[in-house]
């Protein structure tokens, strides 16, 4: 345990990874009703922290990593939590209005209830069911991107929600062709039908 102690205090003594941001250590941390309006907390860990009714407006956790947390109810409106790790985490009837979640990571995550007007998902990894379940009442633009929360969520866009995510069951389907064993079947695509 004093290893561990040693690096992460000589993670947050070099601002982090690279030395960016602030390597701040929150994990398994109980910070139910906390206030942290406009901080950094870019590669911050968050893990299995308990966030709930927590406010977090204005901040920043870029490549922060908040697996497993709980923020029921939690006020991330313009935060910027891109590129953030948030896999599993519980965001029931959380705040996200004008928040940036361009390639963040929700996969098993629930956001049932979550306010997202003006949110920004461009890229962000959902699971399909929780996707359809957003553009039910996504709306609104991002202040910062301009982007369309409708149109960062691959609303009415059949093509982009046809297959999902990787964690998406639809995916896990076999191919209708794969590659012949001893060779090439079809000389143009180079693909065989499943037998």
């Amino acid at each position: 345990m004093t290893a561990l102690a040693d690096l992460n205090k000589f993670e947050a003594d070099q601002r982090g990874e690279f030395g960016i941001g602030s390597a701040a250590q929150f994990g398994s941390a109980d910070l139910r009703k906390a206030v942290y309006m406009n901080e950094n907390f870019r590669r911050a860990n968050f893990t299995s922290a308990d966030m709930r009714e927590s406010n977090f407006s204005g901040s920043t956790f870029n490549g922060a990593y908040l697996e497993k947390a709980v923020a029921y109810k939690a006020n991330f409106s313009g935060a910027d939590l891109s590129d953030t790790l948030m896999d599993r985490m519980v965001l029931n009837e959380a705040n996200l209005t004008n928040a940036v979640l361009v390639r963040s990571v929700l996969t098993r995550s629930d956001l049932g209830g979550a306010i997202i007007e003006g949110a920004d998902f461009s890229d962000a990894v959902l699971d399909l069911p929780q996707k359809q379940a957003l553009c039910k009442y996504a709306s609104g633009v991002n202040p910062i991107t301009g982007v369309s929360t409708r149109t960062s969520l691959g609303c009415g866009n059949t093509k982009r929600n046809a297959y999902g995510t990787p964690s998406s069951p639809l995916l896990s389907a076999p191919p209708p062709k794969l590659l012949d064993r001893d060779g090439f079947c079809d000389q143009a695509t180079g693909l065989c039908d499943v037998k």
